[in-house]
């Protein structure tokens, strides 16, 4: 069993305590892929009405984007853009914009974050809803690039004849892109830390 800190409230946590603490994250942090793939499979048989169920189309849409030639990171983005599907019903794109927020460029981050909104051109009106919400971006830099991320993939990736790649063909992606933070508040302390 790993040592552990002996505090009982923050302000009183030693030097000593926080790097039990620092070692254990790190140890844990590695892991942050295979967490990811765990849950990502809690979306198979997870239908919602649509004609695949959400692991399926998340498969899809990664598929379709690595066929098309997007990098690795889009590639993952488009894996996990609907990831909170399960936890985040009214706020699915931010539940996914949470986890790739460290690893991912600002142009991937916003493209994940804002994707619920482009999406929405192509039901919105069916729910009594303004599909043209994704306008009030159509100054921004990545509007027409979280349009064709939509238009391309996401919206596409509901075929259920689709031959889609596996989710194994995906993991040495996601390992490569949660191995290392790009932004994080803890980025430089546990990197310190871990190369001590």
């Amino acid at each position: 069993m790993s040592d552990h800190a002996r505090f009982t409230h923050m302000q009183d946590g030693t030097e000593q305590d926080w790097a039990i603490i620092a070692a254990d994250f790190s140890a844990y942090a590695r892991q942050l892929a295979s967490r990811i793939v765990t849950h990502l499979r809690l979306l198979e048989g997870d239908f919602g009405g649509f004609p695949v169920d959400r692991l399926s189309h998340s498969l899809q849409t990664a598929s379709r984007a690595w066929r098309d030639g997007q990098d690795e990171e889009y590639v993952v983005c488009a894996l996990l853009h609907d990831i909170g599907d399960t936890l985040g019903s009214y706020n699915h794109p931010d539940i996914a914009a949470a986890i790739l927020k460290p690893f991912v460029s600002p142009e991937n981050l916003w493209m994940v974050q804002q994707h619920g909104i482009f999406q929405g051109y192509y039901f919105f009106h069916h729910l009594g809803m303004d599909r043209h919400l994704r306008e009030q971006f159509k100054d921004h830099p990545q509007y027409q690039r979280t349009a064709e991320f939509c238009a391309k993939y996401d919206a596409a990736a509901f075929d259920p004849d689709y031959d889609s790649l596996p989710l194994s063909f995906f993991e040495p992606m996601l390992e490569r892109l949660f191995a290392q933070p790009k932004n994080s508040i803890y980025k430089t302390a546990m990197q310190e830390h871990h190369a001590a």
